[in-house]
């Protein structure tokens, strides 16, 4: 059985490479796909640049209600927000939730971050695994709808582009991330 180290260890190692799997889909995108809509769907539902929008703001919900000793990045505006300014907010708001993972995750003696908040309309639960988990499962539900959405747009994301967000290995050389043990 994994130490408590180990185990730690493996999910921010995770959460790390969550964001260059963000980044690794908005290079492979169209750019006509970044505010295309679905014909029928006129503000029925989001465009990808709204989902990354949404991915980020959601992050500054999370660090601001769980992490106020960190700073928080500017917001995005889901009507004016360019792919290019979608990236760089991303690292951003990506560093500060590693950082805020890594104060909750931390032994409990040196642990600054003890609750998460997903925002004023749930409730608040205790700092770890179950902080990662929805943390992760929330960017991971959205990067299917984004790959969806491009392939119902016309503008399919191509097979080995995809594929490689599930090269963790890959990317956790990329990312200069020790494998976990």
């Amino acid at each position: 059985m994994p130490s408590t180290t180990d185990l730690r260890d493996s999910l921010l190692a995770t959460y790390a490479i969550n964001d260059a799997m963000n980044q690794h889909l908005l290079a492979q995108l169209n750019p006509k796909a970044w505010r295309a809509q679905l014909p029928g769907q006129s503000n029925a539902g989001r465009t990808i640049a709204q989902i990354y929008v949404h991915l980020h703001n959601c992050r500054l919900v999370w660090i601001r209600e769980s992490a106020p000793h960190l700073t928080c990045p500017a917001p995005l505006d889901p009507h004016r927000c360019t792919v290019k300014q979608a990236a760089s907010a991303h690292k951003k708001s990506a560093a500060q939730c590693l950082r805020m993972l890594t104060d909750g995750l931390a032994d409990a003696s040196e642990r600054k971050v003890t609750r998460f908040s997903r925002g004023a309309w749930s409730r608040t639960w205790p700092a770890g695994g179950a902080m990662f988990l929805y943390m992760f499962s929330h960017e991971a539900h959205h990067r299917g709808q984004i790959l969806q959405l491009a392939h119902q747009l016309g503008y399919r994301i191509p097979p080995k582009a995809w594929g490689d967000i599930w090269n963790w290995d890959k990317l956790w050389k990329q990312q200069g991330i020790p494998r976990p043990r």
